[in-house]
């Protein structure tokens, strides 16, 4: 019955995100970048502020990291989430998903450079391949390119390098809090932050808003940012950390097809080449950071009284549960 539900939870996850980028694509038809992304917080922090209510959970960090939260808010929520659908007003929705399946490989260069973290082998071997099989597509799906749509794949990879910058000092600050403490406040102020900015910079018309659109950042909001977030959570209660970023490997392909499906526009056949390595070398980086903290674990934790191993994991490796993206 558990690999049941680790298998529903994980096909459950892969979905919600492998769809988040055609939505995203849908909303930046017809409404302005940064109000929609304000729009989307707007429609998920309701839901999160009332499970918090329910659950008893706090909205607000423990005091010395209230700061933090501030910080959470603008350069988790506010910045890297615009930059990811200002991305895809220039870029294919499949494109913007395979960038983004890089977080590991950006978490690995990140706690290196931040943490300290050491390496081996077999991660400086999954880094190097990722690197490559990510700059083979890019440089493919780019040859008959405008310079907006390196401005849309510079935007794309911004966000996933401030999200890996993000997560490090998550760490370096034992940010232990529920998913929930995570995501609710700072959601909420920062759908207010851009839904003010957009409306002041971006001078939206909203009676020019489709209900594709409208729908679209709904679902971003009340489904992929809250029930998304919900499975991942429980999907990494119940599974390793490992088997939780394998979905890392899963939704560019899932956002991939279902662009070719509903827009009839597929990456070359040179890029779906270069997926493959790309997987491989993200495969390798997760499986490498698993083996790592395996054997830091084991020769570094306390026992318990019967000798057993205390051990929380999560996914990418540390004890903050919170840090999804969807």
């Amino acid at each position: 019955m558990r690999r049941v539900t680790i298998l529903v939870l994980f096909l459950l996850v892969s979905l919600t995100w492998g769809t988040t980028w055609l939505a995203m694509r849908i909303a930046a038809e017809t409404i302005p970048p940064v109000f929609a992304t304000g729009m989307r917080f707007m429609f998920a922090a309701p839901f999160l502020i009332g499970i918090a209510w329910l659950r008893k959970t706090p909205l607000l960090f423990p005091r010395g990291q209230r700061l933090f939260q501030l910080v959470i808010c603008i350069f988790y929520f506010a910045i890297p989430f615009s930059l990811m659908i200002y991305g895809e007003t220039y870029v294919s929705s499949g494109l913007a998903s395979i960038i983004f399946s890089n977080m590991p490989v950006a978490v690995l260069i990140a706690s290196v450079l931040f943490l300290n973290e050491k390496t081996n082998s077999m991660q400086i071997a999954g880094l190097t391949i990722a690197i490559v099989a990510l700059a083979g597509i890019l440089l493919e799906e780019t040859k008959t390119s405008t310079e907006t749509q390196w401005q849309g794949i510079i935007a794309l990879v911004s966000a996933v390098i401030i999200h890996a910058i993000i997560y490090t000092q998550c760490k370096k600050r034992s940010c232990a809090v529920s998913v929930i403490t995570f995501n609710a406040l700072p959601c909420f102020l920062a759908g207010l932050l851009l839904s003010a900015a957009g409306w002041f910079f971006e001078r939206p018309l909203v009676s020019a808003f489709s209900a594709h659109s409208i729908l679209a950042t709904l679902y971003l909001g009340a489904f992929a940012g809250v029930f998304g977030i919900l499975c991942y959570f429980a999907l990494q209660q119940k599974a390793s950390a490992f088997q939780a970023s394998l979905v890392f490997l899963i939704f560019p392909l899932i956002a991939v097809s279902l662009e070719s499906y509903v827009y009839g526009y597929a990456i070359s056949t040179q890029s779906m080449l270069f997926i493959i390595p790309l997987v491989a070398g993200i495969f390798l980086t997760l499986f490498s950071r698993r083996v790592s903290a395996t054997n830091k674990h084991r020769d570094c934790s306390p026992q318990t009284n019967n000798g057993i191993h205390e051990h929380t994991e999560t996914s990418w490796g540390f004890k903050e549960k919170a840090f999804v993206f969807s």
